[in-house]
């Protein structure tokens, strides 16, 4: 089948380029000389005609019949001239570019496609993903196998202050604060493997009270240093900060990121689909997530996914003044922004997301009553789509209005 679209496309489009060219062909093949013998000897053909009828005299017909002999002998002189000038040369030069631009395809494909490979089910794709899952490099093997980082270009100044912290950890190795500093200051500098050996050592000394914070970071290390990879390690120290902060950002972002290198989009799409959601959206994750989560849905079997438009927030100059304002008056500023998005919902429309949105933002400044009319009137619009529905359906039960 796949080889007969394939032949079908090409002869679809070899048409399209050859229909022009034979056209031009057909068409070169009568010069406009031609055309005008025709008509000179039907116009010879008429004068014995008229002069039969006693329409002409004999000498009108003599003179007529000289004047369109002569044009006869003009129109045959250029029509004897008139050359080809290459135009039936044009059609076999297309074709055989076509031939070879088809050739060429046919060839690549055989060589760096895969023509015996057959549609693989559901279950055998899951199937190689849990081996494929089973069988990653462990973190050594990784950064062994990872390409060098380009060193960074760095002042000689701070070149020297890297290498004195580089001593002070030697000489105080159980200092977390200069672990913490040549953690991220090797990274800084090019050496994302030294960085994962100072937070590795910085999580070990905290124990079981090191922090999710510090845990997802070395966790992010690891994968730096294993070239994007998230190794069987890096998992274990993700998971533990999960462990700890199951709404760690960071760490459902990392997980999702594994779920898609082991070819599960099933899995990474609602982990990242309830990132977006989340926002806020100058955070680091929202960009590559919105710019994959099409794409994402589409390959986890929800091609109607629509993300959620980005909220804008306030500008510097906003934020600036807030800070000058009472208690009272940024209660009224952000009233003000609520009552602003649900003018737009009400005029514009919006994804379920930002009815979500809406929903929870009324209870937090203590509009609940309206919050209870704007998750009714979200039950009417979104009836019709269940997944939309649970969405915000979600929001007002962590806002006490649903169960």
């Amino acid at each position: 089948m796949f080889w007969i679209i394939c032949a079908a496309l090409t002869a679809a489009v070899g048409l399209a380029i050859m229909a022009p060219l034979m056209r031009a062909r057909a068409t070169a093949a009568q010069p406009a000389a031609a055309f005008d013998l025709r008509v000179y000897r039907d116009q010879l053909r008429e004068v014995d005609r008229d002069l039969e009828r006693g329409v002409i005299s004999a000498e009108d017909a003599a003179r007529l019949r000289t004047e369109i002999g002569r044009k006869v002998l003009e129109a045959d002189r250029r029509l004897s001239q008139a050359a080809p000038e290459g135009k039936d040369g044009r059609g076999l030069l297309a074709l055989g570019v076509l031939a070879l631009l088809f050739m060429a395809a046919v060839t690549l494909y055989l060589r760096e496609g895969q023509p015996g490979r057959g549609d693989l089910p559901i279950a055998q794709r899951i199937a190689q993903s849990e081996q494929a899952y089973a069988s990653r490099p462990s973190q050594a093997e990784a950064e062994a196998r990872a390409p060098a980082p380009a060193p960074a270009e760095i002042p000689d100044d701070f070149a020297a202050l890297i290498q004195q912290l580089r001593e002070a950890v030697a000489r105080n190795p159980d200092d977390p604060q200069g672990l913490a500093l040549l953690a991220q200051n090797e990274l800084r500098v090019g050496n994302p493997a030294a960085a994962r050996e100072a937070q590795q050592r910085l999580v070990d000394l905290r124990g079981e009270d090191a922090p999710p914070e510090d845990l997802v970071r070395l966790s992010a290390l690891m994968v730096e240093a294993a070239g994007g990879l998230i190794t069987r390690e890096a998992e274990e120290v993700l998971a533990r900060a999960l462990g700890k902060d199951p709404s760690n950002p960071q760490a459902r972002y990392m997980l999702g990121l594994l779920q898609l290198q082991n070819d599960r989009p099933d899995r990474a799409f609602p982990i990242w689909r309830r990132l977006l959601e989340e926002g806020p959206e100058d955070a680091p994750w929202i960009p590559p997530i919105r710019n994959a989560i099409s794409d994402l849905a589409w390959l986890a079997g929800q091609p109607d996914y629509v993300p959620p438009a980005p909220m804008p927030g306030p500008d510097a100059d906003a934020l600036a003044a807030a800070e000058d304002l009472t208690p009272q008056q940024r209660q009224e500023m952000i009233a003000a922004m609520v009552a602003q998005l649900e003018g737009r919902l009400a005029q514009q429309g919006g994804t379920p997301e930002e009815w979500a949105r809406l929903i929870s933002s009324l209870v937090v400044i203590g509009n609940a009553d309206h919050a209870r009319d704007i998750w009714a009137e979200a039950q009417t619009r979104f009836a019709a789509q269940p997944e939309a529905l649970e969405t915000v359906r979600r929001a007002a039960a962590e806002s006490g209005l649903a169960e």
